[in-house]
């Protein structure tokens, strides 16, 4: 096996490859309402199993958001299952089977279940499990399945593992962006992407009504804690005036933590009655995962989130209560929160 691959997951590689190359009838899943990296791993293991001449159905609960409209599938994405009985359900990017929703969750038979992830948080849930909290993006893993399996990065395929990388980096710019993923998203540069095309689809998909909402949501950003915790909240009654949608909502707790001095950037996003959509962001040695596990939520170290069931002023001071003491720890102790 190649570099990229590590001596202690040796055997679990080696098993999804097997898998890939003898296998049949797979369905493939990755997290609701999916980022780029769910949507992009999902996408590139679409097109390896094509490449393989496999059956296979492309599921996830929600639609394709319409940032990422642009991406080229090997076949439609689905909210509906097949008529056919998956042997295999390839899960990607879920730190637990129930964040493919509802209706998959209650019917997925873990026995036939494989579990490619990042998180971690993850609890290897399925019968073969690939999880590795190091690696930058499940992305970056189907991209090393892909060369151990003898297909090019390039085309569709090489796309969509970029679209997974760059996204989950934070453009290049996240702790997890080590040298093996530089290396990797080169890999795919040199093999025919064409960077400024990329970059032009995926950052030029705003609609004027996100950004008349920014502009309601950053005018009311909050500090706390000295300027250490930075907040923005979003009521769904400023949604409903300016007509925008959930995904109009994506991305905006990174513009709170690009102010001076927030160590742990905050947003709240009021889905409905006491149904509250929390984002956390920070950098360096700040684990945010910590705090959003602490109350039913996950992710990465430095980039978390979940849900509570509060009223969106309540969520608020949970939160930044939480990061206080989050925050008073570490200046006592670094060692234990970080």
């Amino acid at each position: 096996m190649t570099a990229a691959i590590k001596a202690s997951t040796t055997d679990s590689w080696a098993r999804v490859l097997r898998l890939l190359r003898e296998g049949d009838k797979f369905l493939v899943a990755g997290h609701n309402n999916p980022d780029g990296d769910a949507l992009g791993s999902t996408v590139a293991l679409g097109w390896l199993l094509e490449a393989l001449g496999k059956t296979y159905w492309l599921y996830n609960e929600s639609p394709v958001p319409d940032r990422f409209s642009w991406l080229r599938f090997s076949q439609p994405l689905q909210q509906a299952h097949p008529d056919w009985e998956p042997r295999w359900y390839i899960l990607l990017d879920c730190g637990d089977s129930k964040r493919v929703g509802k209706d998959l969750a209650a019917r997925l038979p873990l026995e036939r279940t494989v579990n490619i992830d990042h998180h971690v948080s993850n609890r290897d849930f399925g019968a073969v499990n690939l999880v590795e909290p190091d690696r930058s993006s499940v992305g970056e893993m189907i991209g090393y399945l892909a060369q151990e399996l003898g297909f090019p990065l390039k085309g569709p395929l090489g796309e969509a593992v970029y679209l997974a990388l760059v996204t989950d980096t934070g453009s290049f710019s996240y702790e997890n962006t080590v040298p093996k993923v530089l290396e990797l998203a080169a890999t795919i540069i040199r093999q025919g992407l064409n960077l400024a095309r990329f970059n032009a689809l995926l950052q030029n998909q705003w609609r004027m009504n996100r950004l008349k909402l920014m502009g309601d949501v950053l005018s009311r950003a909050r500090l706390f804690d000295d300027g250490r915790i930075g907040v923005i909240s979003i009521p769904k009654a400023f949604r409903e005036e300016r007509q925008a949608t959930v995904e109009d909502c994506d991305d905006m707790v990174d513009y709170i933590r690009r102010v001076k001095g927030v160590r742990i950037a905050v947003s709240l996003r009021e889905d409905g009655p006491r149904k509250i959509k929390f984002s956390l962001r920070s950098t360096g040695d700040t684990d945010v995962e910590e705090i959003a596990s602490s109350v039913g939520g996950g992710g990465h170290k430095n980039a978390a989130g979940g849900e509570l069931h509060h009223s969106l002023e309540d969520a608020e001071s949970l939160l930044v209560r939480m990061t206080r003491e989050y925050l008073a720890l570490a200046d006592k102790n670094p060692s234990a929160a970080s």
